[in-house]
């Protein structure tokens, strides 16, 4: 008798290990996981490729391997500011990138970009979660078999308005000057009398060096200054008007997106964004601490002189309203909804 309930007492044991360990396991035997590749748009060292890697490495981990996403950094798939495309095909389930590398598929896509006149950084994911700018962005993006969502957009500080190798005292150094400038902005400056050119971030050191380009815009104090730009530019001029924000947005193949079960995609979201609003608090405060690191490196960081900002605004409202009357629909669309919602944010202040 002591024998049996031995082994009966064990095989309980055994019995409760085993639906334990069933609980614990990150799939049932035989389910395999769903594998997702995703590709942020810049070099290694750009702030914004590691905090996509990182949500990569999040979402596996919060899923129990469940749906693993594995990282790639910009170019490696395809091209640079290709990624969306990729998105589309499929060669991709996801990726982080610039609204403006798209401006090929959709004028308005520059609206929800680093651009002159748009919204600083809280009131535009705002605008992004709240007040519609997803299911517009989605819109603007009908047929095409790419989605995004609320959370999903990090707006990330005011862009550095250059990093020049010429100092810009007026309005005559902005003509004939020889700068990458991405987006709505480069077309602008272009009007302005600017020679504008589109080059990866990646590669901005190099064109410097080589003399390419005598200024570029890209991103923020922080990230621009661990890619080490302080060595090929000595001056560093900061101004809201150019880009009061510089957004990115997380993207899904739309037909990925459909296959995942709920609780994924709630912990797909729930992910993301985290991470777009770490990013964000993470780049403010870095950037902040950057501008004694690029002083103290020999740089002069200085404020953009006022007749330039001026001119930019007034020929970004050119712009836009040729723009608002020539182009499809959803393009006065987006810019009215921004604007009112500007409109609204600031009275509320």
């Amino acid at each position: 008798m002591l024998m049996r309930r031995r082994v009966f007492g064990l095989v309980s044991l055994a019995f409760a290990a085993l639906v334990l360990l069933a609980f614990q396991a990150p799939a049932s035997a035989g389910d395999k996981p769903i594998v997702w590749k995703s590709s942020g748009h810049g070099p290694a060292s750009d702030p914004s490729q590691i905090y996509h890697d990182k949500l990569c490495n999040a979402i596996t981990e919060a899923t129990g391997g469940r749906l693993v996403v594995k990282p790639f950094v910009g170019g490696s798939i395809v091209p640079a500011y290709k990624e969306l495309d990729a998105v589309d095909q499929g060669v991709l389930q996801m990726a982080y990138t610039c609204p403006m590398y798209n401006l090929d598929k959709w004028s308005a896509a520059g609206l929800i970009s680093s651009r002159p006149g748009g919204l600083p950084g809280e009131a535009l994911r705002t605008w992004f979660d709240y007040g519609g700018g997803a299911d517009l962005m989605n819109k603007m993006m009908d047929g095409y078999n790419v989605i995004t969502f609320p959370g999903a957009l990090s707006p990330l500080p005011e862009e550095v308005f250059f990093h020049s190798k010429v100092k810009l005292e007026s309005m005559k150094d902005i003509k004939g000057l020889k700068a990458r400038c991405m987006g709505d902005g480069g077309e602008i400056l272009k009007r302005m009398g600017a020679a504008t050119v589109i080059i990866p971030g990646g590669e901005l050191y190099e064109a410097m060096q080589r003399g390419t380009i005598d200024a570029f815009e890209y991103s923020t104090l922080a990230s621009n200054w661990n890619m080490h730009f302080n060595e090929v530019a000595p001056y560093v001029y900061l101004s809201p008007s150019r880009a009061p924000s510089d957004p990115q947005v997380f993207f899904v193949n739309k037909e990925a997106w459909n296959a995942l079960p709920q609780d994924l995609k709630a912990i797909v979201q729930a992910e993301i964004a985290r991470f777009t609003q770490e990013q964000h608090e993470f780049l403010v405060y870095e950037s902040v601490k950057a501008v004694d690191k690029f002083k103290a490196a020999g740089c002069q960081v200085l404020r953009v002189p006022k007749d330039i900002e001026d001119a930019l605004q007034a020929e970004a409202d050119k712009f836009y309203a040729e723009k608002s009357k020539t182009e499809a629909p959803i393009f006065g669309e987006i810019y009215n909804s921004m604007r009112e919602f500007g409109k609204a944010y600031s009275a509320s202040k």
